[in-house]
């Protein structure tokens, strides 16, 4: 940049091209990148021109005065300013280069339908109206797509598109919930949730879950005990147990929760995660609510990628004129484009391919995991292999310090999540949730597994 004077102008870009003999969008690319950061400007019809110098930036002024404001009444607030979101933060931070990543929470790029989700961008994008304003409810053609796979009698008019399955759960629990209220979760649960709920003011309690799911004498005694109005469950592959609700417990939670007068919020988080030998899935537990308890959530975002962010909220009778006046008011609506996008996606021969796919990939993948940790860490008890999503649940040995374990992990190379942040309560014991999804292929996962050893061993070393 120096050869151009402040104000000059640059070559053409197929000058340019010719000159460096690299594509017109390399190129492109190069000049969008110098003008993001305030080298060049471009001027339509003029070309492209090296930017005047900018003044330096004023020196940084004093910020303390923000502890005193924003901590003033803190101990009084209904709803929190400050949020915790460390537990989700452990699924979304990006690992170290070298890192093998065992504790993302979303498919691997190798695994996400990258070139079908492109296509049906593209399509998308010049279909008529398509960056147009949206009905406030979302495409009806999504809407009814989301309800057809809900079954049970749902209807499009019941369906509201949402931005991803936590911005679903966040209104659902904003509508159902005052600030203050307890809200019964399953324990141990996704931290995501937990972490909505305080956010909300809300006080999560937890009911213990084993390999059916809740346990419903618990339920039923929480509901009791609390006066609660809303209880929050994932039956089908619960995250982190893997665990799905039982034919025999689903009529049982539902008649508890009608006889306390409380809603169910059903996330059905992975339902397109299926694993190749899973073998026919039990319906949505909406599919059984005929009278509205259920307040169901449901997302493509899992089965496709992290930033394919659509997702729907399906309810029954006056409950959802809440849940829409709240969608609209924090949301406005899901973007059009990525709407027509999901409508061209499932719409599409590829769509079933990759679900195949998938289903097949995650069976391996979870097969291999398994078989390394019974050969590598058999001190580690896996005592449910799930047929779906894309989590291992492990109990520690007694004794060994979790948090010691996490960080030798890291410094060994691999991330894993720590149980800690899924329980609402103290914890019943030490455990790690490792997920076979995010990393690219069975031999990451077998030199991944044995780096956890090499940690393993190292806190028994430094105990010892």
């Amino acid at each position: 940049m120096d050869r151009y004077s402040p104000g000059g102008k640059l070559p053409s870009s197929r000058a340019l091209v010719d000159r460096f003999r690299v594509s017109p969008v390399t190129v492109s690319r190069a000049l969008g990148q110098l003008a993001a950061e305030g080298l060049v400007v471009t001027r339509p019809g003029a070309g492209v021109f090296r930017a005047e110098p900018q003044a330096a930036a004023a020196p940084a002024g004093g910020t303390s005065w923000q502890e005193v404001s924003l901590s003033a009444d803190a101990a009084t607030e209904l709803v929190p300013r400050a949020v915790d979101a460390s537990g989700v933060l452990v699924t979304l931070a990006a690992p170290s280069p070298g890192v093998i990543e065992f504790n993302g929470g979303y498919l691997h790029p190798s695994l996400q339908p990258e070139r079908a989700m492109a296509a049906a961008l593209a399509r998308a994008g010049r279909r008529p109206g398509a960056w147009g304003r949206p009905p406030i409810d979302g495409l009806p053609e999504l809407r009814e797509w989301f309800a057809r796979g809900i079954g049970g009698g749902i209807t499009a008019a019941e369906v509201l598109i949402t931005s991803g399955g936590q911005s679903a759960l966040t209104t659902a629990l904003r509508a159902l919930a005052p600030p203050g209220a307890p809200v019964l979760v399953e324990s141990p649960t996704y931290p995501g949730m937990l972490a909505i709920a305080r956010a909300a003011g809300l006080r999560p309690v937890p009911v213990p879950v084993d390999v059916d799911g809740v346990r419903p004498q618990l339920l039923a005694a929480a509901f009791k005990a609390t006066g609660a109005r809303v209880f929050v469950c994932q039956p089908l592959f619960q995250n982190p147990t893997g665990a799905v609700l039982s034919a025999e417990r689903r009529p049982e939670v539902l008649r508890i929760a009608r006889e306390a007068g409380a809603f169910v919020i059903e996330d059905d988080f992975v339902r397109r995660l299926v694993h190749e030998d899973a073998g026919p899935l039990p319906r949505p537990l909406q599919s059984d609510d005929p009278d509205g308890v259920v307040v169901h959530v449901c997302s493509l975002t899992k089965a496709t990628s992290p930033s394919f962010r659509v997702s729907a909220l399906a309810a029954r009778g006056p409950v959802l004129e809440r849940l829409r006046a709240i969608q609209v008011v924090d949301h406005f609506f899901v973007p059009r484009p990525l709407q027509e996008a999901a409508l061209e996606l499932v719409g599409s021969p590829a769509w079933p391919r990759h679900l195949r796919y998938v289903a097949g990939e995650l069976k391996g993948r979870r097969d291999a995991m398994a078989a390394a940790l019974r050969l590598h860490l058999p001190e580690l008890a896996l005592p449910h292999i799930p047929a779906g999503g894309y989590l291992l649940w492990l109990r520690l040995p007694d004794g060994m310090n979790e948090a010691e374990l996490v960080s030798a992990a890291q410094r060994a190379g691999v991330a894993v999540a720590p149980g800690r942040p899924y329980f609402a309560a103290e914890p019943t014991a030490a455990y790690l949730r490792l997920s076979f999804a995010a990393v690219a292929g069975v031999g990451e996962i077998g030199e991944g597994v044995r780096r956890l050893r090499a940690a393993c061993d190292e806190v028994r070393g430094a105990s010892g």
